[in-house]
């Protein structure tokens, strides 16, 4: 029985969250053309410091001339995800998670260490997903995340916040990378310049991560340089556009250069919606399992059962140094019809 609702619970996640990526809000636009590197490069560092020399250094912005991309946002029309590693023999589409019967892996993208690995997790499916073990999406699953963001920029730095998991990237702008910690971050280590309207991005030391789930793993050599700009359509709704090339000398055969969008949440914005921090502890209740066969899945604990926690509740697992049933402990009293 258990498995049956762990069954039912995880498709419920599945259709939830392929209807969030599948049906984006905003105005149905174009895609925009990918724009390649002025040449080839060997390295990321290579690609951005002849982007920074060819632009003198760039755009040196105060607090009232730098570019405002204020408001809420979510990701839009993209070119990525399975769509850069995957083929449908049949034409068929391919589901976004990479599901379908004659979809099989592109050759020549990956290297054959990384594309085995692909096909060893396309072999034993995705039921499970890192994000429930509480880390968070990462670059460059950052871009591709189908959730809100806000993008706060000042003359010195860029703060760019997912609604998921509270994955902040911070853009340090006109400095050098530091890693004074000598290792590597969710969202790595992210340098940036202005010309005029347009932020050019450096990002290093980032974990091994995905581009999405359900497509291939990233290396920790994973490296990226993008460009962002706000455009203004014909019928003047505006969109952010990333124009962004990845390097991974581990796992890819060649640099690859797609392009992302995102869109103005004006409908949040009239509900009054504010990012809140995302409390990690609503996972409590779930964990990794692996059947006969080696496959991984995600379960949930049901309420009743041995170690189940009460997200919102006054227990004994969520206060441990507390007397029992203290009164105003629960984290949702407006939903408490016994205090008032």
């Amino acid at each position: 029985m258990k498995n049956m609702v762990n069954k039912l619970v995880h498709a419920a996640i599945m259709l939830l969250f392929s209807t969030l990526l599948q049906a984006q809000p905003g105005p149905r636009a174009q895609l925009p053309d990918v724009v390649p590197p002025p040449q080839r490069f060997a390295t990321s560092t290579g690609h951005y410091e002849y982007l920074y020399n060819s632009h003198n250094g760039g755009t040196s912005h105060s607090y009232d001339s730098v570019p405002k991309w204020e408001g809420l946002w979510s990701a839009q029309g993209n070119n990525s995800g399975n769509q850069l590693f995957l083929e449908s023999l049949d034409g068929s589409p391919i589901g976004p998670f990479g599901e379908g019967e004659n979809v099989v892996i592109k050759e020549g993208v990956l290297t054959p260490e990384y594309e085995a690995a692909f096909q060893y997790r396309r072999d034993l499916g995705v039921d499970y997903d890192r994000l429930t073990s509480c880390e968070p999406a990462g670059m460059p699953r950052w871009l591709l995340e189908p959730y809100v963001r806000e993008f706060i920029n000042t003359p010195s730095q860029s703060w760019w916040t997912n609604d998921l998991g509270n994955d902040t990237r911070r853009i340090y702008i006109n400095q050098e990378h530091k890693n004074i910690d000598g290792t590597h971050y969710a969202a790595g280590d992210s340098i940036g310049f202005w010309v005029d309207d347009m932020l050019i991005v450096h990002t290093v030391d980032i974990y091994p991560s995905d581009y999405f789930r359900g497509t291939p793993p990233t290396s920790n050599q994973f490296e990226t340089v993008e460009v962002w700009r706000m455009e203004t359509l014909n019928n003047g709704t505006k969109r952010l556009v990333n124009n962004v090339t990845f390097y991974d000398e581990l796992s890819l055969v060649e640099p690859i250069t797609v392009v992302y969008t995102f869109w103005p949440r004006q409908d949040l914005q009239a509900l009054g919606f504010r990012m809140r921090y995302w409390e990690c502890a609503q996972n409590d209740n779930t964990y990794l399992t692996f059947d006969d066969e080696g496959r991984p899945s995600t379960q949930y604990r049901l309420p009743g059962e041995d170690g189940y926690v009460d997200p919102r509740g006054n227990d004994r697992l969520r206060n441990p140094d507390l007397p029992a049933g203290l009164v105003g402990q629960e984290k949702s009293p407006i939903f408490n019809d016994d205090v008032q």
